[in-house]
């Protein structure tokens, strides 16, 4: 990953950020302002809404370091080394065996505690 120092803000990026909210706000008013007209339109105008908000906020210091960081992690994620189907099966099968042996053992654990308990109140025999 990359380090660098955070550049202040500038006052035009808080400017498209603010309009970017506002841009939101907007649509989803709109979306419910135009209720009479078709579902698919009003779906359709808030993507568009959406898209151009995105737009403008990876025009921004913070969209360049979101953007940025997400490049880099489809980078690292290249990098991994994922296990083989057999190699998952495997673990699955393990996973499941030891979650069946643990609630065995607590069952019999609780059993127990309850007949001993039931022995000390002199509730059963």
């Amino acid at each position: 990953m990359n380090t660098q120092v955070e550049a202040s803000t500038s006052v035009f990026d808080v400017v498209k950020q603010v309009f970017s909210v506002v841009f939101v706000v907007a649509g989803v008013a709109a979306f419910y302002y135009f209720s009479e007209v078709p579902l698919l339109y009003r779906v359709l105008g808030l993507v568009v809404v959406a898209l151009i908000v995105v737009g403008m906020m990876l025009t921004t210091g913070v969209g360049r370091n979101i953007w940025g960081f997400v490049l880099e992690s489809k980078q690292e994620v290249r990098k991994v080394v994922w296990p083989t189907r057999e190699e998952t099966f495997r673990t699955t099968l393990l996973v499941f065996g030891m979650v069946f042996i643990v609630g065995l053992i607590l069952w019999l654990l609780d059993m127990f505690l309850f007949w001993g308990v039931r022995l000390l109140t002199g509730q059963g025999g």
